[in-house]
């Protein structure tokens, strides 16, 4: 099938791979280059980086311009497939092509309908996380889907979880295309009473706290992001938690509390104990938690939430 992909993020790129190679792709729209990461300087989303590497045509859009919607025109697409993109589509854009518009979700819809599905997934301790085929409708994530795929959670964290979905979402999309073209695809609404939403990730909600359970504490860094880090204090040092699991039964620390036992370092929780495993101190390198507990002194062997 011939279609214009709108994709930004590297959780875009496997499905503009398999569209590529299954079927036509006529042109890409993505977000402009912008400052990503740490850097100071302007850089091509991964979706124009894979898209220039594929030697397709690459429009790049902050919003849908008349020039834009022109340009879509233009290539007659017999359908829309919309990846991550960030921008709302108006209705001139989603019925302009015959087939209309498909968007992957990651999520298993109705469930986490927003814009942190997969982090909400891990935080929520779901056990199995997945993909959705949808069509795209006025309300957030409400429309009709055709395909979904899924894999277990696990101990994935959320950049190995995003990962695995992403080729997940490819291959259901490039699968929706063919049977929509074939006019074998089956359509599902969703049901209304099992809606749950998945609102961004806030950096608050995600400090460890010895309040609260070692299993919190340790979804919240599984959880973890860039934007959103697994933050704390311990030992009187602010740090980003970047690995860490339930320590074992015997392994038992009072809530607040740091201890090193056997070259392991535990964090006493409200109920468990956590073990770290990886950290990076403020303003120093990544480092495995056995090094950094090394600089800890008897006196401060406590640890709180972040402030």
């Amino acid at each position: 099938m011939r279609v214009v992909f709108m994709g930004t993020p590297d959780f875009a790129v496997p499905s503009l791979k398999k569209l590529a190679h299954d079927h036509q792709v006529a042109l890409v729209i993505t977000r402009p280059d912008a400052v990503r990461g740490r850097g100071k300087t302007l850089e091509p989303s991964p979706v124009k980086e894979c898209a220039q590497e594929l030697g397709l045509p690459v429009l790049e859009a902050n919003r849908m311009t008349p020039e834009v919607i022109s340009s879509m025109q233009a290539v007659q697409p017999e359908a829309l497939c919309v990846v991550a993109f960030g921008c709302i589509l108006p209705d001139e854009v989603i019925s302009l092509a015959p087939y209309g518009a498909l968007n992957v979700h990651a999520s298993l819809l109705p469930r986490w309908r927003g814009a942190a599905p997969i982090q909400r997934a891990i935080l929520a301790g779901d056990v199995v996380a997945g993909v959705s085929i949808m069509k795209i409708a006025h309300e957030l994530d409400a429309g009709d889907w055709c395909k979904q795929a899924s894999c277990e959670v696990g101990s994935k964290n959320t950049e190995q979880l995003t990962d695995a979905l992403a080729h997940l979402g490819a291959d259901a999309l490039s699968e929706a295309l063919s049977e929509l073209k074939e006019g074998s695809l089956e359509w599902h609404v969703q049901d209304e009473r099992e809606v749950t939403f998945a609102p961004k990730v806030t950096k608050q909600e995600m400090k460890l706290a010895p309040e609260d359970s070692a299993q919190v504490n340790a979804l919240r860094v599984q959880a973890s992001s860039d934007t959103a880090p697994a933050r704390a204090s311990v030992g009187g040092r602010s740090l980003r938690v970047l690995s860490a699991q339930l320590a074992p039964s015997e392994a038992s620390v009072a809530q607040g509390q740091v201890a090193l036992q056997d070259h392991r370092l535990f964090l006493g929780c409200a109920e468990g104990t956590l073990e770290l495993l990886e950290v990076r101190p403020d303003g120093k390198r990544s480092m495995d938690a056995k090094s950094f507990a090394a600089g800890l002194q008897k006196s401060q062997m406590t640890w709180q939430m972040l402030q």
